[in-house]
């Protein structure tokens, strides 16, 4: 059975940092790339970074860029998304995911997501 369990979350000042953590297991993630989603309320769900699993090529949306990155753990089977300089419109639940390389999010696995606040 594939898992995705997110941890890390929690309650920060703008301005700090935390980093989340996604533990993978269940099968093989060697052909897959890791995404970080969030979902603030009211707002549809957005991709906010991602790594790919075997040559750690890295990729963010424009809004976290120089804040956040992607990182992997091949030995521990685990995924990291480094938030520095936290704004409160970072405020959302952050969940990670897997796709195939050929293939979706949408199709791949999600974890159960994790609470991130920023207070201003």
């Amino acid at each position: 059975q594939v898992q995705l369990v997110e941890s890390g979350g929690g309650l920060v000042q703008a301005g700090g940092s935390l980093r989340l953590s996604c533990a993978a297991s269940g099968r093989s993630f060697s052909n897959y790339v890791m995404g970080w989603f969030r979902q603030a309320p009211g707002k549809e769900r957005e991709f906010v970074g991602g790594i790919s699993w075997s040559a750690g090529t890295t990729s963010y949306v424009d809004s976290v860029k120089g804040r956040f990155t992607c990182s992997r753990d091949n030995a521990k089977s685990t995924v990291y998304l480094q938030m520095n300089s936290l704004k409160p419109e970072d405020t959302a639940v952050y969940y990670c995911a897997a796709r195939p390389v050929w293939g979706s999010f949408s199709n791949g696995y999600w974890g159960q997501g994790t609470q991130v606040t920023v207070s201003s």
